[in-house]
């Protein structure tokens, strides 16, 4: 797994404006730490821009309210360079004697292409050609982020990367709507989706995950493209297809679970990992694999906070995650 056992984590966005905070926080409250985005900082902090920041000699600006691709770069760019510069030298300051995994989020290459416009106005996801040079811009720019990262954090012990791509499966099915809102986009066929994102993820090795929410589970296509744990929101566990679940265990690949509430009074452990303890017994999975495979995440929206209440809601996070250690003591027994 890329995670040890027990661990607990948050997906990426952060609330407030200043990251050397967030960091701090991150590295003081979690096993499993994160590159805090702050995307209350505006154009160049949201997750489309910064990882557009990223690709490599693909360059793009803020039109009408989305990202589009341009022939060269500009200030809304060079905006998402400076935040993602000043959040890395946040956690290089903050890192202290922190020795251990240390993860990263990015927009995936199907999402980013459903996301961001061509320069005539259509979504690029419209144009194939522009989909492989997303995903091979992308896959060299991941590259060269983190090697910066592994320059700058030395004592990590290994780089997580969750590729987020709750698009995914709509572009299989053909079900996004075009930029004018009155047709669809074309579908993909699986092939195509499973090597554009698996050019994402190899930079990443065994330390690569697909984040996929709410979206529909295919975990034999995520396999093959090299992804080592899914992402899931907690909220729909009870109702995704168990077979395909039980698929993703038994690959050997980790469950990345949104299932911590933000809310204070819901503190209690037991009723918010109910839903990944009762599927675990309906698969008939052994107990002692569950704090192995699963790692738990506060639910999304954690950045609508006040900074402040940030480290009570991560706090509860592990506490979620070190109460999977208990149900499986309780199962062996």
């Amino acid at each position: 797994m890329p995670w040890t056992p027990g661990t607990a984590t948050a997906l990426g966005p952060f609330p407030g404006l200043d990251p050397l905070e967030a960091a701090r926080i991150v590295f003081s409250e979690l096993p499993l730490p994160f590159l805090p985005e702050l995307p209350a900082r505006g154009v160049g902090a949201d997750a489309v821009g910064r990882t557009a920041g990223l690709l490599a000699d693909l360059h793009v600006e803020v039109g009408t309210g989305v990202w589009r691709f341009v022939s060269r770069g500009g200030r809304d760019e060079q905006r998402a360079h400076t935040a993602l510069t000043t959040d890395l030298d946040a956690v290089e300051e903050a890192v202290g004697g922190y020795e251990g995994p240390f993860k990263v989020r990015i927009v995936g290459p199907w999402t980013l292409a459903a996301s961001i416009e061509l320069p005539r106005g259509e979504k690029a996801l419209a144009d194939p050609g522009a989909v492989r040079d997303i995903a091979g811009s992308l896959a060299e720019g991941l590259t060269r982020h983190l090697a910066d990262i592994r320059r700058r954090l030395r004592s990590v012990t290994r780089l997580v990367v969750q590729v987020d791509e709750p698009l995914l499966p709509a572009v299989i099915a053909g079900e996004l709507s075009t930029a004018s809102g009155w047709g669809r986009l074309r579908s993909f066929e699986r092939s195509d989706v499973e090597d554009g994102l698996r050019n994402v993820l190899s930079p990443a090795g065994d330390g690569a995950g697909v984040w996929i929410g709410a979206g529909r589970l295919d975990t034999a296509l995520l396999r093959d493209a090299g992804a080592r744990f899914i992402g899931i929101d907690g909220a729909v566990l009870d109702t995704m297809d168990e077979d395909e679940i039980g698929e993703a265990i038994d690959a050997g690949l980790g469950l990345l679970v949104a299932a911590v509430p933000l809310e204070a009074h819901r503190s209690d452990p037991r009723p918010v990992m109910a839903p990944v303890t009762s599927l675990w017994k309906r698969l008939g999975f052994l107990g002692e694999q569950l704090p192995r495979t699963v790692a738990v995440t506060p639910v999304q929206g954690l950045e609508q906070l006040d900074a402040g209440d940030v480290p009570a809601v991560l706090k509860r996070a592990v506490e979620a995650a070190r109460y999977l250690d208990e149900f499986a003591a309780e199962e062996a027994s």
